[in-house]
């Protein structure tokens, strides 16, 4: 008699070593068969340029958009500890130029969080984040981007992007793949800092007010909605 737990073992690994095997390749050419129009991006590489850490951050929603446009750059990215989804990004992340970290707010997250603020403490790395993940709500940021750079001096430069052509997912958020063969929009935004004197509440209007006005001149952009 067949083992449930065995054959829930097989089927994970089977379902990794498929993902790490076909995701980089199907995403390089979803993404790469895009024309890409990148705005901003001097802002980051102003900012490693004078020997600044970098928080790069951007809402879940458009997290693959802003994944492919900084691959192969070897900046840093945190993955949770979930078998076999979490492990299944991890590699995908490490094979397209993430250094990718591993934790969650629920196994293994204060020593991410650690190992984090680690890495932000030493000149010219960049660590990206999504402030409402990994599982909302949506668009409202949680502490770690905020408390990650008021404790390590790193820049926190917003960014967003979008494609002309996608397919949408819906969980707690909706979640964009771009199509082949379109535009994709990315525009970062002007670096923000955040002093240990600054009040939690006043950190987080201005972080999400920065990200949301990207995200809506993305959509604008590729024709997702209109200007006011």
């Amino acid at each position: 008699m067949a083992n449930p737990e065995n054959e829930k073992r097989l089927k994970n690994k089977l379902l990794v070593w498929f993902g790490e095997t076909a995701g980089p390749p199907l995403l390089r050419f979803l993404y790469n068969t895009n024309r890409w129009e990148t705005e901003g991006n001097h802002y980051y590489k102003d900012a490693i340029s004078s020997g600044r850490s970098v928080i790069i951050a951007s809402w879940h929603s458009t997290l693959l958009t802003v994944f492919m446009g900084l691959s192969k750059k070897q900046f840093y990215g945190m993955a949770g500890n979930h078998y076999p989804d979490a492990e299944i990004i991890s590699r995908i992340g490490n094979k397209l130029g993430w250094n990718v970290i591993r934790g969650s707010s629920t196994d293994g997250g204060r020593k991410a969080y650690d190992n984090m603020l680690e890495i932000l403490r030493e000149p010219e790395n960049v660590f990206a984040i999504t402030p409402d993940g990994p599982k909302g709500p949506a668009k409202i940021p949680k502490a770690g981007v905020i408390k990650a750079a008021q404790k390590t001096g790193a820049v926190v430069i917003p960014a967003a992007g979008q494609s002309t052509k996608r397919w949408s997912f819906y969980n707690w958020d909706t979640f964009y793949l771009a199509k082949p063969f379109g535009k994709i929009v990315q525009i970062f935004g002007k670096p923000m800092e955040f002093k240990t004197t600054d009040g939690f509440d006043d950190c987080t209007r201005r972080l999400t007010e920065a990200l949301n006005k990207l995200e809506k001149e993305a959509r604008i952009r590729v024709g997702m909605e209109t200007a006011d």
